[in-house]
């Protein structure tokens, strides 16, 4: 399945927001979306998962999703987004409800990303009870318990410190490399990008618009490897480049506005 944009555009208003966005998400690919603060990621981001209407533009898809996805597309956000009042397997079993599983499907389920994201000890503990990194992995479990074509990430680890980071970036990698499905991965973090994607979009300053598409032909399971570090030192100043100047310039606007 393929998710296709031509020329998405979007205004709150009278503020531009995003302008002649033309992407394409192939499946069993990973694009990060990067850029300067305020360029439209997370609009870009809802637009294409159909949370969000585009004022110009559309966004189709080309071919079925896998005959067992039950959602098309599902979210992982920032803030975890987890109920406090029910546990962790019950947070899980929230987004299955309206599919009608029966009992026996939904805890079959449930208990199958338990065992995938390593949770099984915590299915009866609540959020409060889990650092971030531990509710971030609950989000990822939910995620994947319905199967989604296309996994859309709203920097689903800035609230995280570096070392939880890093750990949940390897176990996030180990299991989309062991079940692949299309992504799309917002970050303000350009080594993230660089670890995860096969293509990084690369965005203007608002109304934003996309740049540049730069791929990254290392395979995710070398990028960490001491002997690709020149190149992903190269992609990163490459990235870094593009970005540098009208981050520059949006960060004083940002500021300018506040």
């Amino acid at each position: 399945m393929q998710l296709i944009a031509r020329g998405v555009g979007h205004a709150y208003g009278a503020m531009p927001a995003l302008q002649g966005i033309d992407l394409t998400v192939q499946d069993r690919e990973i694009v990060a979306i990067i850029g300067p603060s305020g360029c439209g990621k997370s609009t870009l981001l809802g637009i294409l998962g159909g949370i969000l209407r585009p004022t110009a533009g559309t966004v189709a898809i080309e071919g079925a999703p896998p005959a067992d996805s039950l959602n098309p597309f599902t979210y992982i956000f920032q803030d975890f987004a987890l109920l406090p009042w029910r546990t962790v397997a019950r947070n899980i079993e929230l987004v299955l409800h309206r599919h009608r599983l029966g009992r026996a499907g939904t805890a079959r389920i449930v208990a199958d990303v338990l065992r995938r994201t390593g949770l099984e000890q915590f299915a009866d503990a609540y959020p409060r009870q889990l650092s971030g990194g531990m509710r971030q992995r609950v989000g990822i479990a939910r995620a994947l318990a319905v199967r989604p074509a296309v996994l859309l990430m709203d920097e689903p680890l800035s609230a995280l410190d570096a070392q939880t980071r890093e750990l949940l970036l390897e176990d996030f990698l180990d299991l989309w490399l062991r079940a692949p499905m299309a992504a799309v991965y917002v970050t303000h973090n350009l080594a993230e990008a660089l670890r995860v994607a096969d293509r990084v979009a690369v965005m203007s300053r608002r109304p934003g618009r996309l740049r540049e598409i730069v791929p990254i032909v290392i395979p995710q399971a070398e990028r960490t490897r001491p002997e690709r570090q020149g190149e992903i030192a190269r992609l990163h100043e490459t990235l870094w480049g593009l970005i540098k100047d009208e981050a520059r310039i949006a960060e004083r606007e940002v500021a300018g506005h506040a």
